[in-house]
């Protein structure tokens, strides 16, 4: 039989919510934005509870919000902003090596904002998430090698712009 009942919706919910919610993010570079897109998304699951399958619940509930990304922001204007509460170290250390450090965190966030929005997505989902090609490309109805393609291309980018050898 097809459908999710209440119980299932409550724990798709829960295991899905955060991951949604981070890859909307991703794009947005707005929490406020990344919240609503992703309780939407949910609204519109529980909507088409009785035609959903739990089994591809996953790239199901990716493709949702992507649509409403797409539908709700000009994609030429999105730009990626982090909320930084960097505290600085409470040990002490080198004051020249607090500004190096305040300094590269700067330049790493800027860098980041900088990727193609895909590279971007597939760059934080694997190195904030801890999610592995293949869930990445799961989530993102992509194979694995376009992840890897995608990865690849975020980190060379990274490296050249922020001027570090790997």
């Amino acid at each position: 039989m097809s459908g999710i009942n209440q119980a299932q919706f409550d724990s798709i919910f829960l295991d899905w919510y955060f991951p949604v919610r981070n890859s909307v993010y991703y794009k947005t570079g707005d929490m406020q934005t990344a919240e609503d897109i992703t309780q939407e998304t949910f609204l519109k699951v529980w909507e088409k509870r009785d035609f959903i399958e739990v089994a591809t619940i996953g790239p199901l509930l990716f493709k949702i919000s992507r649509n409403l990304f797409l539908n709700t922001v000009d994609h030429s204007k999105v730009a990626l902003k982090f909320i930084t509460d960097y505290q600085p170290t409470q040990y002490s250390d080198p004051p020249d090596y607090v500004l190096e450090m305040n300094d590269f965190d700067i330049r790493l966030q800027e860098a980041i904002a900088a990727l193609d929005e895909k590279n971007r997505t597939v760059f934080l989902m694997n190195r904030l998430d801890d999610l592995t090609y293949n869930q990445i490309a799961e989530n993102l109805g992509l194979s694995v090698k376009a992840i890897e393609k995608r990865m690849s291309k975020a980190m060379a980018f990274l490296k050249d712009r922020l001027n570090v050898k790997i």
